[in-house]
């Protein structure tokens, strides 16, 4: 099967997406209304970009009718978001806050997840999940106007908080964490079935 994106509808395209690009970290984002009305949503189009500086990535689509999300329009204006880490034990009440809700439905209370300050945005991030990273806005790249068109969101990283049981020398023990990954459809995936491979040593020329 050969497909051409320019003659296939943005729908089975997202779908195609979705189900090769996989598994996919969840960016669960924090960020506050112009009307101070916390929201909460995951993105699985999301990656870290840099390490010096920390510089995270995410990609909220706009709707099949075109509008912007919430979180795009509020990082937009506060130039500050927190993503937190979705694991096991909230993968539930990430999923509420994935529903399409009116900017001023706090999805903190639709979930019951509980907001705690930041030490240096002004956004909460989540109590319940292990690791959170405050990101004060360095770009927002708008790569479509179209419906389900994307805008890529640059965060740098100003703190990074982790639960201290699960940190050991600037590592963060996987089995404790038990991050989820995003598939296709309603399927998310478990990151405890693992497997390691020793990275190639440089090859020398001959």
């Amino acid at each position: 099967m050969i497909i051409d994106p320019r003659s296939t509808e943005p729908l089975n395209l997202y779908k195609l997406l979705i189900g090769s690009v996989l598994p996919r970290p969840i960016a669960f984002v924090s960020t506050v209304g112009a009307d101070g009305i916390y929201n909460l949503a995951p993105y699985s189009f999301f990656t870290a970009v840099s390490a010096n500086p920390p510089i995270l990535a995410f990609a909220p689509q706009l709707s099949a009718e075109g509008r912007r999300k919430d979180t795009l329009v509020n990082c937009e204006r506060l130039g500050e978001f927190v993503v937190n880490v979705v694991s096991e034990d909230v993968v539930r009440q990430m999923n509420e806050t994935a529903a399409d809700f009116p900017p001023e439905v706090d999805e903190f209370e639709v979930s019951g997840l509980t907001p705690v300050p930041s030490e240096v945005v002004a956004v909460p991030r989540v109590k319940e999940c292990h690791v959170a990273m405050e990101c004060k806005l360095r770009e927002i790249v708008q790569l479509s106007s179209l419906p389900m068109g994307g805008s890529l969101v640059l965060g740098e990283v100003v703190r990074i908080h982790v639960d201290d049981e699960y940190f050991d020398d600037f590592r963060i023990d996987p089995d404790k964490l038990r991050a989820v990954g995003r598939m296709a459809g309603s399927t998310y995936a478990r990151t405890t079935d693992r497997f390691d491979l020793v990275r190639p040593g440089a090859v020398k020329k001959g």
